[in-house]
């Protein structure tokens, strides 16, 4: 059981150091971005949101690539099992149970649950605060018109 948690943690920090990455990328790209861009504020407001929530979906998508990596090098799917959509099935919790860890992994599911949980919660935290401060930079913007 140790060796699985410890397995678990080791994906889980890769992909929180992959996150941490996106994170500061897209960050910055949509500060540039809102800095420099000109015309409709809807437009782009809602520009720099898709942006962003693209972003961090690719960032999502290599993080289920890391969990479905791990699921082959330690053998945690069964054989002839899809591992990107084991890793999908289990880091976005849908949790169909069509396939199921083998008996001596049975923890990297729930890990892999609480990881996606995690990011997820960190993305929305992101889209948030560019969100907050794209209308922050646009009301300093008409305030000094």
């Amino acid at each position: 059981m140790l060796f699985q948690l410890l397995a678990g943690l080791a994906v889980s920090a890769i992909n929180i150091a992959l996150h941490s990455l996106f994170t500061v990328v897209v960050i910055g790209l949509m500060r540039n971005i809102a800095l420099s861009a000109t015309g409709r504020f809807e437009l782009q407001l809602s520009g720099v949101m898709v942006a962003t929530a693209l972003i961090l979906m690719v960032a999502h998508t290599l993080e289920i690539v890391v969990w479905s990596l791990a699921y082959l090098v330690i053998g945690a799917a069964p054989t002839a099992s899809n591992l990107l959509y084991f890793a999908f099935v289990n880091y976005t919790t849908l949790g169909y149970g069509d396939v199921v860890p083998v008996k001596q992994w049975l923890l990297v599911g729930p890990m892999a649950a609480m990881n996606g949980i995690l990011m997820f919660g960190w993305s929305t935290a992101v889209l948030f605060e560019v969100l907050q401060k794209t209308i922050e930079r646009q009301g300093t913007l008409t305030k000094s018109s």
